[in-house]
């Protein structure tokens, strides 16, 4: 029990720190409400799921051999995670208008595109599941997606709590920009790790 307990730990804090993803969850539940969020919440928690299951069942030793595969997964995700970012900066700030709306899809890409994901992946399964055994890693797959679906629709749920302080376009806007900010500036210092 205390085995899950620390894997449960582990798995809050790094599904509800501030990452592009949860930035994400948070401007859609801003946009489009807590309810449709709950579809880019769930594509990130099925995504993001997978991809800690393939890391804990070899894919992590597999990429080893191949550093620039590594690589390229890195800037491919920086490049995504900024290309959203200037989506941001320059949406119109009218609720929900000329918006992506959420979309499971979207929300899996973005974390294999992810680079706090692969981290999180990749120490999450080395603390836990270092001679990947694969129960273990199946248990532990199973623990991190609870959390991490309600972590991130913590998010979702935070933001659409702002909805009625940002309704106007133009408060919108400025939200939107510190947003694609903090956004740019994780993918950035994800760059450097």
């Amino acid at each position: 029990m205390q085995l899950f307990l620390s894997m449960a730990a582990f798995a809050l804090a790094a599904s509800i720190s501030p990452g592009p993803v949860n930035i994400v969850a948070f401007g859609c539940g801003v946009s489009h409400g807590f309810w449709p969020s709950l579809r880019h919440v769930s594509g990130a928690t099925i995504g993001f799921t997978l991809l800690f299951l393939l890391t804990g069942l070899g894919l992590a030793g597999l990429l080893a051999g191949q550093p620039q595969a590594s690589r390229f997964i890195q800037y491919a995700g920086v490049g995504f995670l900024l290309y959203l970012a200037w989506q941001l900066a320059r949406a119109s700030g009218e609720l929900g208008a000329q918006q992506r709306q959420p979309s499971f899809l979207y929300g899996a890409l973005m974390q294999w595109l992810n680079p706090k994901a692969w981290l999180a992946s990749l120490a999450g399964m080395g603390a836990f599941v270092s001679h990947g055994e694969a129960q273990l890693v199946w248990q532990f797959a199973a623990i991190y997606f609870v959390v991490c679906y309600l972590s991130i629709a913590c998010w979702a749920w935070a933001g659409a709590r702002l909805q009625g302080l940002l309704r106007h376009p133009p408060r919108m806007r400025l939200f939107n920009r510190l947003l694609a900010l903090l956004l740019a500036g994780s993918a950035l210092y994800l760059l450097l790790e």
